[in-house]
């Protein structure tokens, strides 16, 4: 948690605090990670194969190096581990979708006051580009592919049989749990742009073959099917109140009898509603990029899920450093027999049986 703002020095401190992600974003924007590549370089160079000047050039690189995302020897950069991968184009590893994304933010959060104003999202009298979609699913992939893992690792998903991806975009977290658990089959829900990547990913791994793929309007659309779990994951900050409990009413019929709600979202956990940090900051990007989107309590989506008829609605703690945003997950059940109560009555049943035959 960041150090409250007490002092004229601290608020200080809290705004010049965009002068390093100003410099990493330049470096994106001049592909510099994918400049340097494998090899080294000299400032000056560096300077003339991505035309800029080596004053400039000299001053970046050796911020660069100080963040510790470039290597420094004398006069001679290197690609840092994360430049050579994750930032350089040439590279699998490579995130392209996900940092145009982030990068794309640092001019649309310059624009706050306008959203703040008016109340509306950025842009909001303009269509969807038709690529849009297709580029955003891929960031969220390139978001999650190491917390998805960690996530499933933690789930206990050994008496499922079919889960469904709620508004699950590229599938990763239903490819996960599919990795950590052979006998679930999953099927993942979104819009058929969101879903034409999910394909891709899915042909990309053998548990694949376990993934169905369900084109469905969530806030229009009855979810046709039944299943032991819905994971409904960085969905819920999108839409208002209102929206979340008719999505949560659809998801409870289409639940079977004792199934299992999961929701992973930007919760906050205190009483008033303002921590932690990144879940308040993150409902400024919803002002920002959708028409009702917010980040809400645990405790008011405790009581959303609770009036559209869930029981037994609970913070599944995670491990520290594993989760995709700070302090668990919302786990909620169908009313009727889990698993467990079954094989309690199926055991109570043979007992009886068993004493009344002899």
């Amino acid at each position: 948690m960041r150090r409250r703002i007490a002092t004229f020095d601290d608020l200080r401190d809290a705004i010049m605090a965009y002068r390093l992600p100003r410099v990493l974003i330049a470096a994106l924007e001049l592909n510099l990670f994918t400049a340097i590549g494998t090899d080294a370089w000299t400032v000056p160079e560096l300077a003339r194969d991505v035309k800029v000047s080596e004053r400039g050039l000299a001053i970046l690189c050796r911020n660069l190096a100080m963040a510790g995302v470039l290597k420094k020897k004398g006069e001679i950069y290197t690609n840092s581990r994360l430049g050579a991968t994750a930032l350089n184009a040439h590279h699998p590893a490579y995130r392209g979708d996900y940092l145009q994304l982030i990068t794309s933010h640092w001019a649309d959060w310059g624009r706050l006051l306008e959203s703040v104003r008016s109340g509306l999202p950025l842009d909001h009298d303009e269509p969807e580009e038709p690529d849009y979609r297709r580029r955003f699913t891929w960031a969220m992939h390139h978001r999650t592919l190491e917390t998805a893992p960690k996530m499933a690792a933690q789930i206990d998903l050994r008496t499922a049989r079919t889960l469904l991806d709620l508004g699950g975009g590229p599938g990763t977290y239903a490819m996960a749990f599919l990795a950590k658990n052979p006998t679930l089959r999953a099927t993942v829900c979104d819009r058929p742009e969101a879903l034409a990547v999910a394909k891709e990913i899915a042909s990309t791994h053998k548990a694949g073959a376990r993934l169905s793929f369900l084109p469905l309007d969530m806030m229009t659309e009855a979810i046709p099917g039944t299943y032991d779990v819905i994971w409904y994951s960085n969905v819920l900050h999108i839409y208002s109140p209102k929206d979340n409990q008719a999505v949560f009413r659809r998801a409870l019929a289409s639940l079977n009898p004792g199934g299992r709600l999961l929701i992973q979202d930007a919760f906050l956990h205190d009483r008033n509603g303002l921590f932690p940090e990144e879940a308040s900051l993150f409902a400024v990007s919803m002002l920002l990029f959708t028409e009702k989107g917010n980040t809400y309590s645990a405790a008011e989506t405790r009581a959303w899920l609770a009036d559209a008829g869930f029981e037994r609605i609970k913070v599944l703690r995670m491990k520290k450093g594993t989760e995709d945003w700070e302090g668990g997950i919302l786990e909620a059940r169908s009313p009727g027999t889990n698993e467990k109560t079954r094989v309690r009555r199926i055991g109570s049943v043979r007992s009886s049986r068993s004493r009344s035959s002899h």
